[in-house]
């Protein structure tokens, strides 16, 4: 732990006596976004896109506690998701990866991480060379998106040869294929900027999606944290040039529009559309971006003592503006401002469970409780 991440310890028990407080409020269900005025959470019955994140915060608030009881309530919520395996959605990667891989050692975790790998391996498309989004979530089933990776890599690389990848697609080789496809898509696509999704025609081949908009605030946080992830697994062997996973690391902290250690206007946190730089900021994209700073600093390399500072700056922004202290006349813990859609004005300065998990995850590596370049 450096001498300025020191300072995050009170941030970070506040944190996760939020955690306590949500579990004894949503019972069985799972939070997806809170009122900032109270903090009384919106909640799904099966998860969504987000149920991995609370089993993962569940997982943190157990290996803060040590207690039983705790860990146990982390394996219930765990097990809770495992009909998302048969689901047609890339965004397993983000349900079972996140809700499994905080658990350590737990054997059922690992087991149901298992099933997931060996699902997404199913699904994975070798003509198009990569993992479609799935229609489980409503919408077109042939996109490709940025939300669709993270999670997805190292979810991917832990799977064996799998009956539905075909010859020589084994894990390791798909999720190398998923990262550099959608690399391609929509980095290289689009030199000056990213395009955070894209459609499937087959005449036209790949087109951009008008939603998410190119400036959305999660887009770039969330390739860079699976490139980041992919940096921490040498043994994935991305086609190209060996030095192409840290060029478009530089380039997506680059494009993240940090001058010096900033984002555009001064601040820390990003606004959630940059096409719209005065309206609602988006805290979820800068814990994202923080965890993948944490990752990119464990990578050797002359960034990497940058990298460790700007993620820690970002971490100790969330926490000293945007996280509610004693005396706010709200619970405590809230990470505040997170901006869950912008373009349909739905939860755009609410507490969000995925920034939540984000937070306490980069606060958790920065003391030491998790080992970052596992989860």
């Amino acid at each position: 732990m450096s001498a300025d991440g020191a300072g995050l310890g009170p941030a970070f028990d506040a944190v996760m006596a939020r955690v306590a407080v949500t579990a004894e409020a949503v019972g069985p269900r799972f939070p997806l976004y809170a009122e900032p005025a109270d903090g009384r959470w919106a909640t799904t019955g099966r998860g969504s896109w987000t149920g991995g994140f609370w089993a993962g915060l569940l997982w943190l608030r157990a290996r803060y506690t040590g207690d039983a009881a705790d860990r146990r309530a982390a394996a219930a919520c765990t097990a809770r998701l495992a009909p998302w395996v048969g689901a047609d959605t890339a965004t397993r990667g983000l349900v079972l990866w996140y809700g499994t891989a905080p658990a350590g050692d737990d054997a059922e975790a690992a087991e149901l991480q298992g099933l997931g790998a060996r699902a997404m391996l199913s699904a994975y498309d070798r003509e198009l060379g990569l993992v479609p989004w799935g229609d489980a979530l409503g919408g077109p089933r042939l996109l490709a998106r940025v939300d669709g990776v993270p999670g997805t890599v190292p979810l991917l690389a832990g799977a064996g040869a799998g009956a539905g990848a075909g010859a020589g697609a084994g894990g390791q080789g798909a999720a190398a294929a998923h990262l550099s496809r959608h690399l391609d898509l929509c980095l290289g696509a689009n030199p000056g900027g990213l395009i955070p999704a894209l459609t499937f025609d087959a005449v036209a081949g790949w087109q951009p999606c008008p939603d998410p908009p190119p400036g959305w605030s999660r887009g770039r946080a969330w390739l860079l944290l699976a490139v980041a992830d992919a940096l921490l697994r040498p043994d994935l062997a991305l086609p190209g040039p060996a030095a192409r996973l840290g060029e478009a690391a530089e380039r997506l902290v680059t494009q993240l529009g940090f001058a010096g250690h900033e984002f555009p206007g001064g601040g820390l946190v990003p606004a959630a559309d940059a096409g719209r730089p005065d309206g609602p900021l988006d805290t979820s994209a800068a814990a994202i971006t923080a965890v993948a700073l944490l990752k990119l600093a464990r990578v050797p390399g002359p960034r990497a003592a940058g990298y460790a500072y700007r993620a820690e700056a970002i971490l100790r922004r969330l926490t000293e503006d945007h996280v509610t202290g004693p005396g706010s006349g709200r619970p405590t813990g809230m990470l505040l401002d997170g901006c869950y859609d912008a373009g349909k004005g739905l939860a755009v300065r609410h507490e969000l469970v995925w920034g939540d998990f984000f937070l306490a995850l980069g606060l958790a590596a920065v003391h030491g409780i998790v080992d970052i370049t596992r989860v």
